[in-house]
């Protein structure tokens, strides 16, 4: 197989729309060069016209548990290959599984069957592992398990490393909790991104967690302290510190549309991490799922009304993102792109159209209806084929 080369298309390049552009995907499934109609059509090269649609980025969710009736804490390869299949057909390109708390030995179970699915999916990219859980403080658990929260364990921690086999890319805990700013430092020292989340600390706790490694926050203003004029939480120190990147579900359920906007215009995007925090029955009907019901897109526990994930995808938390705002696309996209491929360190090979990077990039109408979805090179989906 040789060379494609991508002509008349609209093409994402750093904070800017090429009209005109052009890509060239080699067969190994990553981007060789990018730039516009001067950029010469190799000898041999299949050359596919874009139709001027737009090329963008593939979207990349770092915190995703499920979708279409799949989901992580199945500790199946089936679950995930369902799940991933599910996103693709949204413009997710690549994900962490997103575990849930719960006793060890499933979470063992689950990191493990994550971890042999890495890379191996069929629809977009299980590219790491976001461990959510359990060292969360039971204040702010939402619809996390109460039974298994528990605090920070050295000897545990490493037990959860192992099982993922070197795919552990993200870690929410509560920093406020004993032992939690030792587990910070720990997960740091690895490499691994440490994000405050289902957290009761204080503005002042943030900035000692920090200093420790903290980096990241887990769906922001959901599941932690708020912000108050006398003592800003962690809700006020996502906020206010240059060093945290704040997850956002952009689903008009979560957080408020003027929130959204006052988040966008406080860190501006290239602070903000946008995720789906999809759960198993996203995509599925109206009804009772287990222990949750879906009623036109919000997903509650059935016993109380805590709000259990979500059924959100990519491309709508773009749309919904471009509506709250007023931002154009070329704005908001990083927060899809590349600041989840940053805070997942995935950015040396995805989250933008780089010569080198994995040809990980979505196809899309002016008016972003999703046409296809392509990983490495490959396409996952087709709206075509999907009709």
């Amino acid at each position: 197989m040789s060379e494609t080369i991508w002509t008349n298309v609209v093409l994402y390049s750093g904070h800017r729309l090429i009209e005109g552009g052009r890509m060239i995907v080699t067969e190994q499934g990553t981007i060789r060069a990018v730039g516009d109609e001067l950029l010469p059509i190799p000898a041999h090269a299949r050359v596919r016209d874009g139709g001027g649609a737009l090329l963008l980025p593939g979207f990349i969710d770092v915190h995703v548990h499920g979708g279409n009736g799949y989901g992580v804490m199945d500790a199946a390869a089936e679950s995930l290959d369902g799940m991933s299949v599910f996103h693709a057909r949204h413009g997710t390109t690549a994900f962490l599984a997103t575990t849930s708390t719960s006793s060890n030995e499933h979470l063992v179970r689950v990191l493990r069957s994550a971890a042999e699915r890495i890379g191996k999916t069929p629809g977009a990219e299980l590219a790491g592992i976001h461990l959510e859980g359990p060292y969360l403080d039971e204040k702010r658990r939402g619809a996390q398990s109460k039974e298994h929260l528990r605090l920070p364990s050295q000897t545990e921690i490493e037990q959860f490393l192992e099982a993922a086999g070197g795919h552990m890319r993200l870690v929410t805990l509560a920093p406020e909790l004993e032992g939690a700013l030792a587990a910070v430092s720990l997960l740091a020292a690895r490499g691994i991104t440490v994000s405050a989340g289902h957290s009761d600390a204080t503005y002042r706790q943030i900035e000692a967690a920090i200093q420790a490694g903290l980096t990241h926050t887990t769906h922001h203003f959901n599941g932690m302290s708020p912000l108050h004029h006398r003592e800003p939480g962690l809700a006020g120190a996502g906020l206010a510190l240059g060093e945290l990147t704040t997850e956002l579900i952009c689903d008009g359920i979560h957080v408020h549309p003027a929130v959204v906007k006052l988040l966008f215009d406080t860190k501006a995007p290239e602070k903000v991490c946008l995720i789906t925090d999809a759960v198993s029955p996203a995509g599925l009907p109206d009804g009772e799922y287990g222990d949750v019901v879906v009623r036109a897109g919000e997903i509650t526990l059935k016993i109380g009304s805590s709000l259990a994930g979500s059924s959100l995808t990519m491309l709508q938390a773009l749309k919904n993102a471009m509506r709250y705002t007023g931002y154009p696309l070329e704005k908001l996209l990083p927060s899809l792109t590349i600041v989840p491929a940053r805070q997942a360190k995935l950015d040396r090979v995805k989250g933008s159209l780089q010569p080198g990077k994995h040809a990980d990039f979505v196809l899309l109408t002016p008016e972003l209806r999703l046409l296809s979805t392509f990983v490495r090179g490959k396409e996952v989906y087709s709206a075509d084929q999907a009709e």
